[in-house]
């Protein structure tokens, strides 16, 4: 039986396939788009899902979409009517793209795929967010928490997954309902702060280690009032975002926080900084960065308490230790390891793609275990889901371009030879196999690097990703030695640490290229079994320097996505400062 996930029309439009209950494929459009989260309907990446198992659309039992668009566009036309004169602006846009498209997606579907339309479900937004971490975790009993900008109302949900032979059950025990929204809220300090919403929100996260909380009072007492289960309201005096889609804040809220930071502002915050720019830090500028960071650091801070909060709350009324996480909000990594370290909860299953994107899993899954009460279940231990390319495919792109190449045979020489260059102080870009789901690079489209040298993290944010500055790298760590870099216990099960999502203290100052600024780091914890080349690496790098880890950062460059072909990758290699190019087993140098 195949059955067919489909998300769309917000942000990280995605597809999935399952076959029988496994998971097969799955992989956003903006892959095979190259726009950037990109919302349109998934053309590419339907087509890719149904060509890795060589079906047509007619071979699908079920395809899902994942959420309600009537429901949906029930809360937006509402919205707009409570606010109105308001929304004007938006009621046009809202005209435009909904009842043009947005409304009609049972037809689109219908018309793509060449089914009928009794083929096609749909799953509500938090229903399916919570399914794509439930249904993949190993859990049979779990407390799940949803948290995001907002689905078709809800905007949080506390609920409970049931897996047994009798029962395949996700319970929705409280919800917060829209205009009131965590993922919302902080979507609008990334506004605030310079950055585009729904994609600069872990730039905010980057930057909250540069400053101090020094505005959660005004944020608590003005913003937000938040009660001891971590229920909450915002004050909506201060926001736009329920009637315009063009600001999420107003003037009230800059007479609040003073002055927005102007997108593509430099962040430098002492005099030490001026080498990565052409003019010297003023001192009134170092004072205007200072303060984005405190407001940066009190918002993160702010959504790390409330969050461990409502996760209390969710235990005190299910008693369960296992949590499940999805939703945008989920990918706030810092929060992630914070939870569970300040609640009860002794085990946390956060799947890579947690935000929109995963939807499309998590409506198949939901699907499969609550309407078909189906027992086979898929437990997602890795994240290498996408496309992949073959040898033959690659060396004929290759010689067709005229491109020069060294190939390596013997996988030991090949090791030795980019551990060697690593250890030369070059970077090089990594590709290899299926490309990951989510947007995490965990070592099939990676960027890499000594995490020895305190200098490569500028040198790769400024010649190689052309980003900011204060933007952070990831260390990927052998499993069996993460004890010699971070203090953690009980890593065993905590599949966040597979996929990048939790952010921990660093011990000590091995890696400092993979290190923030406040001594933490987002490793990705790696075992042979997940991916053996890129293991085999590190150990190689390990044996040869007694680090166990090197920096990782996604293979792509500032505002694209991570590449998904060869072309993708040669392109990033010739536009960028990369030394060495590593496809399968072919190595370009310039």
């Amino acid at each position: 039986m195949y059955i067919l996930g489909i998300s769309c029309y917000y942000h990280d439009s995605s597809a999935a396939l399952l076959k029988d209950g496994k998971l097969v494929s799955a992989a956003s459009e903006e892959r095979f788009s190259r726009i950037k989260h990109d919302f349109s309907f998934p053309y590419n990446a339907i087509k890719f899902c149904l060509e890795y198992e060589n079906i047509k659309g007619e071979d699908l039992n079920y395809i899902v979409f994942y959420e309600k668009p009537f429901l949906k566009f029930e809360r937006i036309i509402k919205t707009i009517i409570f606010t109105y004169p308001k929304s004007c602006f938006l009621f046009n846009e809202v005209a435009k793209n909904w009842l043009k498209e947005k409304l009609w997606i049972k037809e689109k579907i219908s018309d793509f795929l060449n089914i009928k339309e009794d083929k096609i479900l749909f799953c509500k937004h938090h229903l399916s967010h919570a399914a794509s971490s439930f249904f993949c975790s190993s859990f049979n009993e779990a407390a799940i928490l949803t948290v995001d900008g907002v689905g078709e109302w809800a905007t949080t949900t506390l609920g409970v997954g049931i897996f047994n032979d009798n029962k395949k059950e996700i319970k929705i025990l409280k919800e917060i309902y829209f205009p009131y929204s965590l993922g919302l809220l902080y979507s609008v300090f990334t506004a605030f702060l310079g950055f585009k919403i729904n994609n600069g929100e872990y730039k905010v996260m980057g930057m909250s280690a540069y400053g101090a909380p020094k505005y959660k009072d005004k944020i608590y007492n003005e913003l937000i009032r938040v009660n001891s289960d971590g229920s909450f309201k915002l004050n909506m005096r201060y926001f736009s975002y329920h009637y315009s889609t063009r600001n999420s804040f107003n003037k009230n809220f800059i007479k609040l926080f003073g002055k927005p930071r102007k997108p593509n502002q430099r962040f430098v915050l002492s005099k030490d900084d001026f080498s990565y720019h052409n003019s010297l830090i003023t001192d009134e500028e170092a004072k205007e960065n200072k303060r984005f960071a405190d407001i940066s650091s009190s918002i993160q801070e702010v959504t790390e308490e409330i969050l461990i909060k409502i996760a209390n709350y969710l235990y005190k009324i299910t008693g369960l230790k296992k949590l499940c996480i999805a939703g945008g909000v989920g990918l706030n990594c810092v929060a992630n390891y914070k939870i569970l370290k300040n609640t009860p909860f002794d085990e946390v299953y956060i799947q890579p793609h947690a935000g929109d994107g995963g939807g499309a899993v998590g409506a198949c899954l939901y699907v499969w275990h609550c309407l078909l009460n189906k027992k086979e279940r898929f437990i997602m231990r890795n994240a290498y889901w996408g496309k992949e390319y073959s040898s033959f495919y690659i060396k004929n792109f290759l010689d067709k371009n005229s491109i020069n190449y060294k190939e390596f045979k013997d996988e030991d020489e090949l090791l030795n030879y980019i551990t060697d260059s690593l250890l030369e102080q070059k970077i090089v870009g990594w590709f290899q196999g299926r490309f990951e789901w989510g947007p995490r690079a965990l070592g099939n489209r990676s960027i890499l690097a000594d995490p020895r040298d305190r200098k490569m993290k500028d040198k790769i944010n400024l010649k190689i990703k052309f980003r900011e500055p204060f933007r952070p790298f990831s260390p990927s760590v052998l499993y069996e030695h993460t004890n010699l870099i971070f203090d953690v216990e009980d890593i065993k099960n905590h599949y966040p640490f597979r996929f990048m999502l939790y952010t921990v203290p660093v011990k000590n100052d091995i890696i400092p290229a993979a290190t923030h600024i406040d001594k933490t780091a987002r490793p990705q914890f790696i075992e042979k079994k997940d991916n053996f080349l890129y293991y085999k690496l590190i150990e190689n790098f390990y044996k040869k320097t007694g680090i166990p880890a090197l920096l990782n950062t996604s293979f792509n460059l500032k505002g694209e996505p991570i590449v998904d072909s060869p072309f993708d990758a040669l392109n990033t290699f010739r536009k960028s400062n990369l030394d060495i190019l590593v496809i399968d087993r072919l190595v370009l140098e310039k």
